[in-house]
């Protein structure tokens, strides 16, 4: 379950949709829901009995999600399995889509046919292909059950929706996922870094703010999260640098922002984090 920090001032909370206007169901596996949230706004933790994709179309949100946190442009779509309580706070104003997907008790994947396996029954970042972006835009957001549908809409809902699980079988998982701890002080300290990532660049920084030893610190990471600070700032760096990147910043200045020597330093980073080259992983979908 997430477990919510004290919300920052000024962040106004919303509740969920109601979900039952657009629960997917074998007859009608693929449903999708719009939403446009301003800037500073949660949807108040909830979770559902069929599994999710959450597209942000425009915009940046961030979701939470058992044990991790995803930073989330757009145009790329974050998966989140049946049951898991989830928490979607907005960065910047933002247009969310998101896909309900009907699923059989004993398949994890999308749907209920091929691709399933193991990967699927955790919270993952996804590539929205062209294909799947231009699905997501033509399926009807206004088709929420609450009325009888005309047996054309409903024919073009389950193609189109085909075509969509089709895409996220095949869509390339994305190395973006920020786990954090359950004490409170390492997570207090976790997501002040998580809200400006470049505020200080080493741990003693950041552990002066908690008034806590560097060593215990460091000592709580290893417990907690089963990493060093290092990597896992690093992490938080570069889906900060995937947010800068969809606003259009030069890769130039979006490793000045979060605090790197050279463009060259920022790129070793982004290879060894991701494999791809700076120009591929933050190329304009």
């Amino acid at each position: 379950m997430p477990r919510s920090s004290p919300r920052p001032r000024g962040r106004s909370a919303v509740p969920p949709v109601d979900p039952q206007r657009f629960r997917p169901t074998r007859q009608r596996p693929v449903r999708v829901k719009l939403r446009r949230l301003g800037p500073d706004t949660e949807i108040l933790p909830h979770s559902h009995p069929w599994a999710q994709v959450a597209i942000s179309i425009s915009g940046v949100a961030r979701i939470t999600a058992g044990d991790h946190t995803y930073l989330v442009p757009a145009w790329r779509a974050v998966w989140i399995p049946p049951g898991i309580e989830h928490v979607v706070t907005v960065l910047e104003q933002a247009e969310l889509r998101t896909l309900y997907i009907h699923q059989e008790p004993d398949r994890p994947g999308p749907g209920v046919a091929r691709g399933d396996s193991a990967a699927w029954r955790s919270c993952r970042v996804l590539e929205v292909s062209s294909l799947l972006r231009e699905l997501v835009l033509q399926m009807d957001v206004t088709m929420d059950g609450a009325s009888a549908l005309p047996a054309a809409a409903l024919e073009r809902e389950a193609r189109l929706g085909e075509l969509a699980l089709d895409e996220l079988r095949r869509a390339a998982p994305v190395r973006l996922g920020i786990e954090l701890p359950r004490d409170k002080r390492l997570r207090a300290l976790c997501e002040a870094v998580l809200r400006n990532p470049s505020r200080h660049a080493s741990l003693e920084g950041w552990a002066r703010e908690t008034a806590a030893s560097p060593r215990t610190v460091a000592r709580l990471f290893r417990q907690q999260l089963d990493t060093s600070f290092g990597p896992w700032r690093q992490q938080v760096l570069l889906a900060h640098a995937l947010r800068l990147a969809a606003q259009g910043r030069p890769m130039a200045l979006i490793a000045a922002d979060l605090g790197y020597a050279s463009p060259s330093a920022f790129s070793a980073m982004v290879r060894r984090a991701v494999g791809q080259p700076p120009s591929r992983f933050f190329a304009p979908r």
